[in-house]
Parts: structure tokens; C-alpha cells; sequence
């Protein structure tokens, strides 16, 4: 117990919060120039990591995570993206969750499609024009960032951490943070955002 108020009272003076199990509120964003005056939710949880072995006992180790931040806003808090490369990203997610290409986790109470025959399947359901138009606009903005890029780019816009997306693609440790970086500043180009 003396050892989770040790790390309570260390966070306080660093300015953060710590929690055991978790912390919802609002927190700093650096997403803007404007020194952080901006906020975004925050849900704290402390999760285990692999560690090393010493001594043929493996090390516990643990680390506090924010569910609640996108994986372009935890890159961007570190440096790794520049504002213009954030904002292109967030462009991204945006046209990526108006088109709703994200796959359905809930149950949907629309009345069921009527099939036109006899055994055949009912069509997909139907989209609103803004649905429509933000696809295309997702569809060119991932073309207009070059070919092979597109697979990055809309895994991180989706939701996915970048050590996700590095395993799933089957890259080396941290390569998907320069390939993600080339791709963004072709969304940025797209946009047309400086």
C-alpha cells in the first residue's frame, strides 16, 4: 500500500495524476501549439508488461496507459508527429468514422432488407451521401499518400497502437513510425494543410 501512495504523491508533483486501477478526467494535450490549453479525456489504467528475467525469475513491471488517447495523439505528445503530419491524421479518422468503414459492434435494430427474389441475398444497407462522400474522400486521401502506404494508415486511423500495426504487417520495431510519418505528409498534402 505504501508503495502505490509513493507513486500517487510523485505523480501529484510531477503534475499528473496515478491510480492503481484507473483515473477518468480531463488531461493535458499537446496536439495544439497553443502550450496544451486544449483537454482530452483520460482513462488511466496500469497494465502489465513483459520484463526481463534476472536470476530465473521474471521482473514485473507495469506501466500506466491511457485508453482513451488515439495512437496519432500518443505519437504526436512525443514528438514523433508534427503538427501538420497530426492534423492530417485527424482529417483521416474523421472521413474514416463518417463513412463508416469501422465494423459494426452493435446490434443493428433497422428493419431487415427485403430480398428482391426468391434465395437471394438482400443488398448492402444503405448510406447517407456524407457517408459516401467521406469514403471517397478516405479513398483518395489514401491513394494520394502512395502505394503500399495505405495498409498504415487507416490501422492507426482505426484505432490501432503502433506496435499493433508493426506486428500484424510484419515490420521490425519502431519501421512503422517513418513509413507512417511519409504517409501522413501525403494525407497532408491531399487535405491541402500546411
Amino acid at each position: 500500500m505504501a508503495g502505490r501512495k509513493k507513486k500517487a504523491k510523485a505523480a501529484r508533483g510531477r503534475g499528473g495524476t496515478a491510480s492503481a486501477a484507473s483515473d477518468t478526467g480531463p488531461g493535458p494535450r499537446s496536439g495544439d501549439g497553443a502550450g496544451g490549453a486544449a483537454t482530452a479525456p483520460r482513462r488511466l489504467e496500469e497494465v502489465a508488461i513483459e520484463g526481463e528475467v534476472v536470476g530465473g525469475r521474471p521482473r514485473r513491471r507495469s506501466v500506466t496507459v491511457n485508453r482513451l488517447e488515439s495512437p496519432l495523439g500518443w505519437l504526436r505528445a512525443r514528438g514523433h508527429l508534427d503538427a501538420r503530419q497530426y492534423d492530417a491524421g485527424e482529417q483521416l479518422r474523421r472521413d474514416y468514422e463518417r463513412a463508416q468503414l469501422g465494423a459494426r459492434v452493435t446490434m443493428s435494430w433497422d428493419a431487415s432488407p427485403v430480398a428482391s427474389g426468391r434465395g437471394s441475398a438482400a443488398g448492402p444497407p444503405d448510406r447517407s451521401a456524407s457517408a459516401l462522400d467521406a469514403q471517397a474522400r478516405f479513398d483518395a486521401a489514401v491513394a494520394a499518400a502512395g502505394s503500399g502506404l495505405g495498409d498504415i494508415l487507416w490501422r492507426v486511423c482505426a484505432g490501432e497502437g503502433m506496435r499493433e500495426v508493426e506486428r500484424a504487417l510484419g515490420w521490425p520495431a519502431r519501421a512503422g513510425k517513418l513509413v507512417l510519418v511519409m504517409a501522413l505528409d501525403g494525407v497532408a498534402d491531399f487535405y491541402r494543410i500546411r
